[in-house]
């Protein structure tokens, strides 16, 4: 293979765990994909959120060790049985990592190279369902309920950071926010432009109280 063949820089995100992204370098990110989504152990696909053209062939380890300079507390790193392995996922959003890289497009002079990919329906309809699914598990981790508080169905919440943004309790779990029936956690996510670390009661007054306080104050 030649020296000079373009590959890319990527970032790719998987549903499966919101709190990743994986970056690298391939010379086919296609022929990666194919490999990374041959696994039946993760739930979901491997999709591409970004790639940035280079001209000269690299290696994961040169893209890894800038991004480890900027910041190396970002690296996934586990011990398995006594050995210590340096996975190439970093704890950060795409939006993050894409603006590593086009940081880097621009100092190249290349910003025509970056590219950010569009989601395909498939791909929507996956990231809506494990967001639900792990907005379901983080509710009922927190195991918070509107009947626990003493709040009935029908009572109006409102959005802590404006109180014209409102949501009406629907069951002991669920409220409607736009006339879609959701969980709380879900909404927050919703309003605060996150995907991870919401705790949703946290977020909404109940006559003026928070949730989360009015749970701490009945002990619930």
């Amino acid at each position: 293979m030649s020296e000079n063949k373009k590959g890319v820089i990527y970032i790719l995100t998987n549903p499966s765990f919101p709190e990743y992204v994986k970056i690298g370098y391939a010379d086919d990110i296609e022929k990666r994909l194919l490999r990374l989504n041959r696994s039946e152990c993760v739930p979901f696909a491997f999709r591409i959120f970004a790639t940035y053209d280079v001209e000269n062939r690299l290696s994961d380890k040169e893209v890894h060790k800038l991004i480890d300079q900027l910041n190396p507390n970002l690296r996934a790193i586990e011990n398995l049985n006594g050995k210590k392995r340096v996975r190439e996922f970093y704890a950060m959003s795409a939006e993050d990592a894409y603006s590593i890289l086009e940081a880097i497009a621009k100092i190249n002079g290349h910003s025509d190279r970056l590219k950010r990919a569009k989601l395909t329906k498939t791909e929507k309809l996956e990231e809506e369902i494990a967001n639900e699914i792990e907005t379901e598990t983080q509710e009922k981790a927190e195991n918070f309920s509107f009947s626990k508080c003493n709040i009935a169905e029908g009572e109006i919440l409102q959005y802590i950071n404006n109180p014209n943004i409102t949501c009406v309790v629907v069951s002991d779990r669920k409220v409607k926010y736009n006339n879609k029936e959701m969980y709380l956690t879900g909404v927050a996510k919703i309003l605060l432009g996150k995907r991870i670390g919401i705790c949703g009661p946290r977020y909404f007054t109940y006559k003026g109280e928070r949730l989360d306080e009015i749970r701490h104050r009945l002990n619930v």
